[in-house]
């Protein structure tokens, strides 16, 4: 037995995905396939879950978020996005905030940091303990899917094959899960989707996340509960972005995020053409890493004085890994290629954005 898998490109960034209780990465079946083709993918099963072993005393959120970090040592990744559904999203909230160093980009779906009602998690993880996760099924998997969803036999089963003193263990870390006061220390760019007819985790509970956690993306999708299952092709697409967006990963969420809702039909095309061009070929080649590709464009962005663009860049030179004596050297040697009026504009713009960051 082994509590995770590896799948997707060999040689892609690492991307952990984690699941809701009761399943394992079927919940995933419509975005691993086009996840898979740029990230590395490792699969993590939550005890008793899948193929992973039921371990006594992972009853919290704190040791589920603790043993993902075990796993993470196992597996030999040091950093990583994530990717989590339900309780899955739950760790991974409890990851980015007491492991920041480790979580490089974070999406959570259908999830919450505080339920509110122990007795209810309570009740079931004694149903369970009596009569096996069999015996909840198919009341469980009525509240996964809406009515709308077609054949979810395969659903019942895979809730029924889980361990069930592994699923009671889970339902006990919910009965006093409470992340509301972590959230605002989460620095990971955060992508929080939430089904619009979701019973279990409503829209008001990805909104709270959403509003907690600085600059966090909150995307509603309509009609489903289990987003990513329901409405592959609405989620899909926004986690294949938040994900393997350069332009995201470059220039931040809010940048993209403003950039797009100002597109109108006349511009449209040329945002798509940076979109492919600039970020899908040029930032993406492997001949040169990012931090030399960010010193090159402030260098030309100063000596072309363009200067709300050399603002955007100095921004994302800091994401790039540049330190402010990097990019100050960068400016110095404009001096003397370009001219000291061009460098003493280009230090002025530099200057006003560092001085409003809180960069070391």
């Amino acid at each position: 037995m082994t509590d995770y898998r590896w799948a997707g490109a060999p040689d892609g960034p690492v991307l952990v995905v984690g699941n809701s209780l009761g399943a394992d990465a079927r919940m995933w079946r419509e975005q691993l396939p086009a996840l898979g083709e740029k990230l590395r993918l490792l699969l993590i099963d939550h005890p008793g879950h899948g193929d992973a072993a039921a371990v006594p005393g992972l009853d919290t959120i704190d040791k589920l978020g603790e043993r993902a970090l075990s796993l993470l040592d196992e597996a030999g990744v040091d950093r990583a996005h994530y990717l989590g559904l339900s309780l899955g999203g739950m760790v991974g909230l409890w990851l980015a905030a007491n492991a920041p160093d480790r979580i490089d980009r974070l999406a959570v779906c259908c999830t919450t940091a505080y339920f509110g009602t122990p007795s209810a998690w309570r009740e079931r993880a004694a149903a369970v303990r009596a009569g096996g996760t069999a015996s909840i099924a198919e009341q469980v998997v009525d509240r996964w899917v809406t009515a709308d969803y077609g054949d979810r036999s395969w659903l019942v089963d895979m809730l029924s094959g889980m361990d069930g003193e592994g699923y009671a263990a889970c339902c006990d870390a919910l009965a006093e899960l409470d992340l509301r006061d972590a959230l605002p220390s989460i620095a990971a760019p955060t992508l929080v989707v939430a089904g619009d007819a979701d019973r279990a985790t409503p829209v008001e509970h990805g909104q709270a996340i959403a509003d907690a956690i600085p600059g966090a993306r909150l995307a509603i999708v309509p009609g489903a509960h289990f987003a990513p299952l329901e409405s592959p092709d609405v989620v899909t697409p926004l986690l294949v972005e938040h994900f393997t967006s350069v332009r995201r990963q470059v220039l931040g969420d809010a940048h993209v995020d403003r950039a797009q809702a100002a597109t109108t039909p006349f511009t449209a095309d040329f945002q798509d053409f940076i979109s492919r061009y600039a970020w899908g070929d040029i930032w993406t080649r492997p001949g040169l890493d990012r931090r030399t590709r960010s010193a090159i464009t402030l260098a030309m962005l100063a000596t072309l004085q363009h200067e709300e663009e050399l603002a955007m860049h100095v921004r994302a030179a800091l994401r790039n890994g540049m330190t402010v004596e990097e990019i100050k050297e960068v400016l110095l040697q404009v001096a003397v290629y370009a001219g000291v009026p061009t460098a003493n504009r280009a230090f002025r713009i530099a200057d006003r954005v560092l001085s409003t960051l809180d960069t070391p």
